[in-house]
């Protein structure tokens, strides 16, 4: 085997031309349902944007815990009419994933389940602890023994070294010990239990499903189900569900909620509702605003395929150009990283996207999309349009700059790789080989969210991607900086045959 070869056998691998930023993960959890499980499936089919690597569910049926985890998609791994045969219980939890912190290995799938001295607890997480591995280091000096490299199972420690009594209260007391972005859902004997970080980064909602609670990232999986929404999460609540009904819980120090901008840019379906707001409305407001912010003369319209489409709908309705769905996504082709030649991954963007000649031959085109990281799809997207006769070819992103990396659950470049950290606007467009290039302000992307204007000694949301204003400390990066040897401190990885 060659060391080229080789390289692509490695879980944790990327194509370096995979220019999409992933969140890590998505959670859903219910409680006293008949067939949880298969409910549970559901709300993960739903969630499957948030994660297309690997999958879970944990289920409890009044007498023991059951789980299965798998790589790879939800439909593969939960499908057929023996999924409540093979995890039978009434209480379930679920998980979707991407690998941020820890590889893609099964070991560091969720839930991950442990048998505490208060009895067994899954525990299903979205988001990143930014002091996983000072947590990780202390404890295994105290004589731990981890068997992931997922921060997730740093929890499961801490609830286990907790001396308080209750299960509740060494769940506050493992959290109080934590740093960054999270959402999670845990299921015990007794218990269906999801937290949102103090700042609530990450989104949780809160569903009812005849009368019995489900809790989700986004609403869109309460819409699979047929479940109504009940509220959001707040930020800093722990809501504990058992027999005796719903109890809400503040037992973190109160802070100002500063919810994560990006879910509305790209990750959260368009269908959901977050933080109140619907994605699809905030998206369309965005094109409306970058029509407003950076015109341009032209013929047509164009979004890139999915994500663009609202945005381009709100650009082509503010502007009175037409809206063409100028470039097809073909829905049918799996990741184009797992491509074994560089020859054959070249072609990766024609696997997903063909361009529509009819649109696009002989037009002046404003291409739409919702972000751009390094700028390496966007290259290859406007050379295909180009090639479908396209005269000009006006690039906009319907959100700002990225000009910083994330280290709450989002898996983006370091700073060095990112093309608007390092380059001008017009630099940029000579890159991506467009006529020109333009960007929405953070101005206005706050005034599509209909929010007031940023405020920079207090901002509303979570956006230091665009602004480098990171709303916690990063511990784990400024002991690495300290250190002098890089932000990243070496685990130990095991890879299962």
């Amino acid at each position: 085997m060659t060391q080229d070869q080789d390289r692509w056998r490695q879980p944790t691998y990327r194509d370096p031309d995979d220019d999409t930023p992933r969140l890590e993960c998505g959670v859903f959890g219910v409680y006293d349902t008949a067939a949880a499980a298969a409910i549970t499936a559901l709300g993960l089919h739903a969630l499957q944007h948030r994660g297309q690597e690997a999958c879970g569910i944990a289920v409890f049926d009044g007498q023991r815990f059951h789980t299965e985890r798998h790589m790879g998609h939800v439909g593969d791994a939960f499908a057929g009419p023996d999924l409540v045969e093979r995890l039978p219980g009434h209480s379930a939890i679920g998980h979707t994933r991407y690998s941020t912190a820890g590889g893609s290995f099964i070991r560091n799938v969720q839930p991950m389940f442990a048998d505490l001295e208060a009895g067994g607890v899954a525990l299903a997480h979205n988001g990143n602890l930014t002091n996983f591995l000072t947590l990780r280091e202390q404890l295994v000096a105290e004589g731990a023994i981890f068997q992931s490299t997922s921060d997730s199972e740093v929890i499961l420690h801490l609830l286990a070294r907790s001396r308080k009594a209750k299960f509740v209260d060494r769940f506050i007391d493992a959290l109080s010990k934590i740093e960054g972005g999270y959402a999670l859902v845990a299921l015990t004997n007794k218990k269906l239990i999801g937290v949102r970080d103090p700042l609530g980064i990450r989104p949780l909602v809160l569903g009812d499903l005849d009368g019995k609670p489900v809790l989700a990232s986004e609403t869109c999986a309460l819409d699979m189900i047929g479940a109504k929404f009940v509220r959001d999460v707040e930020h800093g609540e722990m809501v504990v569900i058992d027999h005796k009904g719903i109890r809400s819980m503040k037992p973190f120090p109160a802070a100002q909620a500063r919810p994560c901008v990006f879910e509305y840019v790209y990750f959260a379906r368009p269908d959901s509702v977050v933080n109140g707001r619907s994605v699809y409305d905030v998206r369309k407001r965005m094109g409306r605003r970058l029509a407003q912010e950076s015109g341009v003369e032209a013929d047509v319209v164009v979004p890139v395929p999915d994500s663009g489409v609202p945005a381009a709908i709100g650009y082509a309705q503010e502007s009175g150009l037409p809206f063409e769905m100028g470039i097809i996504r073909n829905h049918y082709v799996g990741r184009t990283f797992i491509q074994p030649t560089q020859g054959v991954r070249e072609l990766g963007v024609r696997m997903k996207h063909s361009p529509n000649r009819a649109v696009l031959a002989g037009k002046r085109v404003v291409l739409i999309d919702d972000s751009i990281v390094r700028g390496t799809t966007s290259l290859k997207i406007v050379r295909m349009v180009r090639e479908a006769g396209a005269k000009e070819v006006h690039l906009r992103s319907a959100s700002p700059p990225i000009m910083w990396p994330d280290y709450y659950g989002i898996d983006m470049p370091d700073r060095e790789h990112l093309l608007a950290a390092n380059k001008s606007v017009e630099e940029i467009a000579k890159i991506l080989e467009v006529d020109t290039m333009g960007y929405l302000s953070v101005d206005g992307l706050y005034a599509a969210m209909q929010a007031a204007p940023r405020d920079p000694a207090n901002p509303q949301f979570t956006d230091h991607y665009f602004t480098g204003d990171y709303p916690t400390r990063l511990l784990d990066r400024e002991i690495a900086e300290g250190r002098n040897d890089g932000a990243d401190r070496q685990l130990s990885f095991l890879v299962d045959a």
